[in-house]
């Protein structure tokens, strides 16, 4: 049973706080032991009203206040909370975004208004992040060469705080796919999780970079990396962004040509898939999909941590009595 916050082990004990009102009435209606007797007191009812001693009347709550307390003390109140920890899944994620500038591409949207497909992007990886609060998750951003975001936590506030620090034009432009590939394979390497996975996301073909996409696939399938790449943007032509001369932003339609040959290569090499997203809802289907798909089963061990407070309300009772003791053979002393 809880009270307040506060967990009472044996609360049927507190049953025995009904006595303090019966008891106060039977005070009331019969009073105490006399201290004088007289033949007869209808002349002393006759000199006034009836009226209760306030000295009395507080002996008397001291009294009831502390007889609650040991009441409450024996049934044994204890003030704790519980502990839940929550071990890590055994999934570890590894996500490579694109941040090349083709990314700049508005042929995406948030609602009714036309996004980008790297905000877009962050929008919806959040979204995954915080669906798996028990992964290990890392990202690592690629352009022209891969750059680390954020190591493998457990710390998803602190991994989405980096994300929302991702922008374009942080290295220099281009598409290496194979190098990040090889970045992210890396990071995961040295784990120990049952299940290791790279979700790869680009808007284009690999053109720069030291390592092939197809032989980083191959090492990472050596070293049982899982990958699920992700085509996206439109086909065809996408409204892409520009400074006239006069400073001002306008759009213009850049033909748009992604062959999707090598990463869905990529994903048959290492036993994942590959999808691609034309539009906002495609993508947040995607990501929905490999949430899904790389559900693992998460321990839970729960610890109880209690303090007894019993020597604190039995304490009080023991001090609310001497006081009353006190204040009945000193200041407030009656007749025996």
């Amino acid at each position: 049973m809880t009270l307040f916050g506060v967990t009472i082990a044996d609360p049927w004990v507190l049953l025995l706080l009904l006595i303090i009102p019966a008891l106060a009435f039977l005070r009331g209606k019969f009073g105490g032991t006399a201290g004088v007797t007289f033949s007869s007191t209808e002349s002393l009812v006759r000199l006034g009203q009836r009226r209760r001693s306030r000295a009395g009347a507080l002996l008397a709550t001291l009294a009831y206040l502390a007889l609650a307390a040991f009441i409450i003390a024996l049934a044994r109140p204890q003030l704790g909370r519980e502990i839940t920890r929550v071990q890590a899944s055994g999934v570890d994620i590894m996500l490579v975004l694109d941040v090349s500038r083709s990314m700049l591409a508005e042929d995406f949207s948030i609602g009714a208004s036309r996004a980008n497909r790297l905000e877009v992007t962050k929008k919806v990886t959040e979204q995954f992040i915080r669906k798996r609060p028990n992964d290990r998750i890392g990202i690592i951003a690629f352009a022209g060469r891969p750059y680390l975001v954020s190591p493998l936590t457990l710390d998803h506030d602190w991994l989405i705080q980096n994300l929302d620090r991702i922008q374009i034009g942080l290295v220099e432009d281009g598409t290496a796919i194979g190098s990040a590939i090889a970045s992210a394979t890396n990071r995961l390497k040295d784990k120990d999780a049952k299940t290791k996975l790279i979700v790869l996301l680009t808007d284009g073909d690999n053109n720069a970079g030291k390592v092939m996409p197809l032989t980083a696939a191959e090492a990472a399938k050596a070293l049982g990396v899982r990958i699920y790449t992700i085509g996206a943007g439109t086909q065809g032509e996408a409204p892409f962004p520009f400074t006239d001369p006069f400073g001002r932003t306008v759009y213009r339609n850049v033909a748009v040509d992604f062959k999707e040959d090598t990463i869905r290569q990529i994903a048959e090499i290492t036993n994942g898939i590959a999808y691609r997203a034309t539009d906002t809802r495609s993508l947040e289907k995607i990501f929905g999909e490999i949430d899904k798909l790389e559900k693992s089963k998460v321990e839970v061990e729960k610890i109880a941590q209690y303090r007894d407070l019993f020597p604190w309300f039995a304490g009080t009772g023991l001090a609310l009595l001497t006081l009353e003791i006190l204040l009945s053979q000193t200041l407030w002393r009656r007749l025996p």
